[in-house]
């Protein structure tokens, strides 16, 4: 069969079935609803643009009208937030009353969302100036901080983590996880956005690192390649399903360095401040301040 008679009888089959499944797996529970997570990506830039506008700003703009472009990228933000809100939060909402969602109220509790949102930026840009110190001082290779805001996927990674982070604990749905995903994908560190992580924060080289949803990090922390702070087996409900909203990652103490491998588990691990955890540690208790933990060095056989 040539390819126009293949199309011709069976495209609209296919076409039906696709979305056929797509409705029978999404249609119920439609929040986000189509093209959300271009939109997404297009807000992260704009608001990482109006944070960093000689770094992250698409145009070329020379110095004198870098006020005017930190406030172009403030108001496209702002509207587009505002836009993506009114659709999450009325969808939400339909989901959760059955249909019966007065738009009005989802529409000024999008508005009051995306003010608190925006006024939040300056608090946000001065906990990121903390972790761009922290990887200057902390890494003997980094001769200047534009190379950091311009090269350092870490740095990318923890500015829309704290983007993301300021959403999700304003109980915004999809939006802050969407968000920390493409960060994830861009730069190989996955962030959970209810994480919440102290100032000067530092993940040198990144590639690997994962920090589960409710891992409490404090200030001063720097972490290597490779690093999970994650979770146990997971609780389990009468139906067997994973037990939700219960403490399931680890603390990590202010001044504490955890180097590349180290694995680091459960909700009642708490790793005290001034630690030290080396490569490749397994962890699933908590250590007290000014611990040193490795492993004993291997015997490795060189012929």
């Amino acid at each position: 069969m040539n390819l126009n008679d293949f199309l011709k009888t069976n495209s609209r089959n296919i076409s039906e079935e696709l979305m056929n499944i797509n409705n029978i797996q999404l249609k119920s529970e439609s929040i986000s609803g189509f093209g959300m997570k271009n939109k997404i990506i297009e807000l992260i830039h704009e608001l990482m643009a109006a944070m960093f506008p000689t770094v992250y700003e698409l145009e070329i703009t020379e110095d004198v009208y870098i006020l005017e472009t930190i406030n172009r990228n403030i108001i496209d933000a702002t509207v587009k937030l505002h836009e993506i809100l009114k659709k999450v939060l009325t969808n939400q909402c339909n989901l959760d009353k059955k249909s019966t969602c007065q738009k009005t109220e989802c529409f000024i509790k999008a508005e009051n969302i995306t003010t608190d949102f925006i006024a939040s930026l300056p608090s946000i840009r001065n906990a990121l100036t903390t972790d761009i110190k922290a990887a200057y001082e902390g890494d003997p290779a980094a001769r200047y901080t534009e190379e950091i805001l311009l090269s350092y996927p870490s740095i990318q990674a923890v500015a829309i983590y704290r983007l993301a982070h300021e959403m999700f604990i304003k109980q915004i749905p999809i939006i802050p996880r969407i968000m920390t995903e493409y960060a994830h994908e861009k730069t190989g560190i996955d962030i959970h956005p209810g994480a919440t992580i102290g100032n000067h924060f530092f993940i040198d080289h990144g590639t690997g690192v994962v920090i589960g949803e409710t891992c409490i990090i404090g200030n001063n922390v720097k972490l290597y390649q490779g690093v999970t702070l994650g979770a146990k087996s997971f609780e389990l409900d009468e139906n067997g399903n994973p037990v939700k909203g219960i403490k399931r990652h680890p603390n990590i103490e202010d001044n504490v360095i955890i180097y590349s491998g180290a694995t680091i588990l459960g909700g009642d691990t708490t790793i005290g401040h001034d630690s030290i955890i080396g490569g490749n540690v397994w962890l699933t208790q908590g250590v007290p301040p000014y611990s040193r933990v490795y492993n004993s060095s291997p015997s490795p056989i060189i012929k």
